[in-house]
């Protein structure tokens, strides 16, 4: 089947974040959103047959997760990332930043040391800080093109930490780690008898040409440290069904974190959760998938091409997955971060997350979703380079 991404789909009046709350994030309401991290494209129609499915039994009570549902993510994971996963491992959890809160949670104290890598999706500060932990800021080491690893602070500032979250495929910078950076990481995590929250949420959103490497895949030592978060929500478009799952090896580690999350009674899920799972993880979410990440490609490719050849003052880093393009926008002049947002939200008139939220490294930055028609990316890049020329 050949599934339509040009097509527009107005998202006014349905209490949609991206629309309501642009003013509240962005400054200003009448700009194209692009910040929010979900598409605007039409959620996959074998989607909706397993609600309709659902729907038609009548009755919206509590459900359980069926062998099917177990299955199909082990399949899925087999299939897409070679993963050996069994039914034990596997636990439903109600979305990933739930799932960070809930291992914070299992795992440590108020007052423990919890690394992250900025910049780096901002939950993974504002989650642990909610919980009265303290949030150590191991950053990633600017690069020509991209972020990378920096091992040696990574090695000073994991001492004392009990926790390390990370982000495994990046966001905001789209960076498929490889195989090497994460047995580092893992071996560094394993000597400080640190447990490694890996986010791989958006694992199903690699590019041709690049590979998602598991974290608990790359070594023994990540295997018994990590715990692994996972959601088709991103990659199918469907973040308003709650649908995510955690996958532990380790049966010490799975014990703990399984047994908090069943006695806080989390472990229910919405009524089409299992439904959706199973819909996406199947033939046909392979092949609505592969079409996605080909177009969004498209829309990745005209945004760097433009603005090298128009405004070469902002850079992209070009993501190896994911929707999202964080934009180095440094070359702008802007003294402040402040001055940066309101340029892009009163005189470009497009709206996107502001860098700073994402650590100090992110500042300078935006960050851009192009997980929509190509017809709205063309306009956002002509509102941009208009303004950059005129000199607002």
């Amino acid at each position: 089947m050949k599934y339509n991404f040009d097509e527009i789909i107005s998202r006014e009046g349905t209490d949609a974040i991206k629309i309501d709350r642009v003013k509240d994030e962005c400054g200003s309401d009448d700009l194209i959103p692009m910040w929010v991290a979900d598409m605007d494209f039409r959620t996959p129609p074998f989607i909706f047959n397993a609600i309709r499915k659902r729907l038609e039994q009548g009755i919206l009570g509590y459900t359980c997760q069926n062998p099917p549902y177990y299955e199909s993510i082990c399949r899925w994971n087999k299939q897409q990332h070679g993963m050996d996963v069994t039914r034990e491992m596997i636990c439903y959890i109600p979305g990933v930043v739930s799932g960070i809160f809930l291992a914070v949670q299992a795992f440590t104290e108020k007052g423990d040391r919890i690394l992250i890598q900025e910049p780096v999706y901002h939950p993974f500060c504002f989650v642990p800080e909610a919980c009265k932990r303290v949030v150590v800021q191991s950053s990633l080491r600017r690069t020509e093109t991209s972020f990378a690893m920096d091992f040696d602070r990574l090695r000073r500032d994991i001492k004392g930490c009990k926790m390390m979250i990370l982000c495994n495929p990046h966001n905001p910078a789209g960076i498929c780690w490889s195989k090497e950076d994460l047995q580092q990481v893992a071996h560094i995590c394993a000597e400080e008898g640190v447990v490694v929250v890996s986010d791989e949420i958006h694992c199903d959103m690699v590019f041709r040409g690049y590979r998602h490497v598991p974290f608990a895949s790359v070594s023994e030592e990540a295997r018994r440290i990590s715990i692994t978060l996972q959601a088709p929500s991103k990659t199918f478009n469907m973040p308003g069904i709650v649908a995510s799952q955690a996958i532990v090896y380790d049966e010490k580690l799975r014990h703990r974190y399984f047994n908090y999350i069943w006695g806080t009674d989390h472990d229910l899920g919405n009524v089409f959760a299992c439904d959706c799972v199973m819909a996406c993880y199947s033939d046909e979410g392979r092949e609505w998938k592969q079409q996605m990440l080909d177009y969004v490609q498209g829309n990745i490719d005209l945004v760097v091409k433009r603005f090298a050849e128009e405004c070469p003052q902002i850079r992209p880093i070009v993501p190896e997955a994911s929707f999202l393009i964080f934009l180095d926008c440094t070359a702008l002049g802007f003294k402040t971060q402040g001055e940066l947002e309101h340029f892009f939200a009163f005189d470009t008139k497009v709206g996107m997350n502001s860098g700073a939220m994402f650590g100090k490294g992110g500042i300078g930055f935006m960050r851009m979703n192009v997980g929509c028609p190509r017809s709205v990316v063309s306009e956002a890049i002509d509102r941009i380079v208009a303004a950059v020329k005129s000199g607002k």
